[in-house]
């Protein structure tokens, strides 16, 4: 009996895979590390090589599902000049079958690119995309795909030069320590080699317009022909993303035969016809949330759970800052450069009130209470894929002009998904500003572990009465989140207050009184 050749393993998650066709045939020869079979996953495709020289002989059939472990095929003791199949090298091309030996070397020497670790709370990763594609070259330390945890976004590097082959597809969520890819050999396959393999095959190959197990099954629950779909995978194969994005859109076969027909029919009996209907495409898209997504989700549901939310409301008149703003902005953004906003006078504020009600600032851990003599404000921040809160260390310490320049540092990484982990850990106040999308009023809900959330919103001109006479005012509503176990009434009120005096008299936090 020859060598056994089995399933490997390759992933916590992955118990089966699905042979879905012989690269080798039964009898043929093969060499060591040469792909004779690619298996497929429902996350992943991937080649199986021989691990020995020798005479093929398979064990299980094309569109098998085996378990991890299970024998595929096994090589028996053999040689390549008895294969009837073996490819013949044309003498009289030296050339060719020099490079086509250098490229076998090259693919042979392969490196498995793993899922790093980021942190010691984090077990796995989303692979939100591959910056570089199956088949390309790469570079020493360069970008090849963007990882996405639930707290940040980092990029994967080659660890050394050569041709990428993809194992994880993007969407896959990806244990730390997971093999992700691999590089092959130390550069690209020669062109000779790549011409000859183009020309062994044409846009119909064998997976074209194929789904996978895991794609079959949704577009048959869909009701949707695999004939219709689009395959993005390898050589045109239908994946899971494929047929998750399938429209479900029932197409009359007979074409517009069978429509005119209707038509007459209603045209002969107008009076069965007495309500009109309407065609078009009805389609729902699917998109798997990210990890980033679904752990906001987690907290702020677990936040409304286990706290004592409570929201207490006030009104700022903005003129004051607004006056001061106009008359110094220029001068402040030549001085400083960077520009004058509203969020600086905030943040201030908050910082001068923590001083005074220093429970709003705390937060609970087990039995006991933890109040810190720094504020440290989180920003609520809109990324582009989803929410999430930088972290300004010690802004009691700060002036206006470094708060304006630590905000807008923040708001150009959280653009970018170059936000750290350092730089939205930690945190004793979270200010959120709902009015730069038009918001007038909300109740925001509080950035767990904190016990308190101050919500900016839309500025509004509004009658009010000033001295006794009614004066349009540009208004802003304040709200103010707190845990009620350990904020109390007086002291979430009194706190807005102070907000709202600072503001309404920015002089007074220039002069601290």
């Amino acid at each position: 009996m020859g060598l056994e050749i089995k399933v490997p393993t390759v992933g916590e998650s992955i118990t089966e895979v699905t042979l879905s066709r012989w690269i080798k045939k039964n009898g043929e020869a093969v060499k060591m590390d040469e792909v004779i079979a690619e298996l497929e996953s429902d996350k992943a495709t991937f080649e199986l090589t021989a691990e020995k020289e020798g005479i093929l002989n398979a064990v299980a059939n094309e569109g098998d599902v085996l378990p991890i472990g299970a024998i595929v095929a096994t090589i028996s003791e053999g040689n390549a000049s008895t294969a009837p199949s073996a490819p013949v090298v044309n003498n009289s091309k030296p050339e060719i079958k020099k490079e086509v030996t250098q490229s076998a070397s090259n693919i042979s020497t392969s490196l498995q690119v793993k899922v790093p670790t980021v942190g010691e709370s984090i077990t796995e990763v989303t692979l939100s995309r591959w910056i570089k594609k199956d088949g390309q070259e790469v570079a020493m330390d360069e970008a090849i795909a963007e990882l996405e945890s639930d707290k940040a976004t980092f990029e994967l590097t080659a660890e050394k030069a050569g041709v990428l082959k993809t194992l994880a597809k993007e969407g896959d969520v990806l244990p730390i320590g997971a093999v992700i890819c691999s590089i092959e050999g130390s550069g690209a396959v020669k062109t000779a080699v790549s011409a000859e393999q183009s020309t062994s095959k044409t846009d119909a190959s064998y997976a074209s317009g194929v789904p996978s197990p895991a794609a079959a099954k949704i577009l048959a629950e869909k009701g949707v022909d695999p004939k219709s779909v689009a395959g993005s995978g390898v050589a045109g194969r239908i994946t899971k993303e494929d047929a998750l994005l399938a429209d479900k859109i029932a197409e009359n076969p007979q074409g517009g035969k069978l429509a005119d027909a209707g038509a007459q029919k209603v045209q002969e009996k107008p009076a069965k016809v007495e309500t009109p209907i309407f065609s078009g495409a009805r389609a729902d898209r699917r998109e798997k949330m990210s990890s980033l997504r679904k752990t906001v989700a987690k907290r702020l549901v677990a936040v409304k759970n286990e706290t004592a939310m409570l929201t207490t409301f006030n009104e700022v008149d903005m003129a004051p800052i607004m006056e001061l703003r106009a008359k110094y902005k220029d001068k402040f953004k030549e001085k400083h450069g960077v520009g004058l906003g509203f969020m600086s006078f905030f943040t201030k504020a908050v910082c001068e009130a923590l001083k005074e009600w220093p429970a709003v600032g705390a937060r609970i851990e087990g039995e006991e209470i933890v109040y810190s003599n720094f504020a440290d404000i989180s920003i609520a921040v809109s990324a582009p894929k989803g929410l999430v809160v930088p972290v300004i260390r010690n802004a009691e310490s700060m002036s206006l002009a470094e708060i304006e320049k630590a905000v807008a540092a923040l708001a150009v990484k959280a653009r970018e998904n170059k936000l750290t982990l350092e730089e939205m850990t930690g945190g004793t106040f979270t200010i959120t500003n709902g009015g730069v999308f038009g918001s007038m009023l909300s109740t925001p809900i509080i950035n767990s572990p904190q016990s308190a959330i101050l919500g900016m919103h839309n500025i509004i001109e509004r009658p009010v009465a000033v001295n006794g006479q009614v004066v349009i005012r540009p208004m802003m509503y304040v709200a103010l989140s707190y845990d009620h176990r350990i904020i109390d009434g007086r002291e979430s009120v009194s706190f807005l207050v102070r907000v709202k005096q600072l503001l309404e008299d920015p002089s007074r936090l220039l002069l601290g009184v």
